[in-house]
């Protein structure tokens, strides 16, 4: 896969609201553009093959299939690094280390969101540029 939208976000989350405000946040930020948005899995690899996103929010509670299963999955073909934006990553927690584990770059806790905004555009520049995309497999 080539021709990574530079700058661009793919956003998986069943949240419209988690969805609405990383959109949000991102659009005054002139380093990066919203690519696309998904409400599951099924959407996002469609957006993902189409969109070739440099960088993909990965929510792992969702309907379907999780983002723990879609992180397994994603570690089968190359693709953009992936920040996991959950309640369940809590910095520290088994969960994130797990993320982690399965091929996520950094995790980023959902709480935190709108009080931490510019850590969270932080962590989303350092998880797009922590790996070479074409080659993002779990090491």
């Amino acid at each position: 896969m080539t021709g990574f939208a530079p700058g661009g976000v793919l956003i998986i989350d069943d949240s419209l609201t988690v969805r609405a405000i990383i959109e949000e946040m991102l659009s005054a930020d002139r380093d990066w553009r919203v690519v696309g948005s998904a409400s599951d899995v099924d959407t996002a690899r469609a957006l993902i093959a189409e969109l070739r996103p440099s960088v993909i929010t990965l929510d792992l509670a969702m309907p379907g299939i999780d983002g723990m299963s879609f992180l397994d999955e994603l570690a089968a073909s190359p693709h953009a690094p992936v920040l996991v934006v959950s309640s369940h990553t809590r910095d520290g927690s088994d969960t994130a280390q797990e993320a982690v584990a399965r091929g996520a770059v950094a995790c980023f806790d959902k709480a935190h969101l709108v009080s931490h905004a510019k850590d969270f555009r932080r962590i989303l520049g350092k998880s797009a540029r922590a790996r070479d995309p074409r080659h993002c497999f779990p090491r």
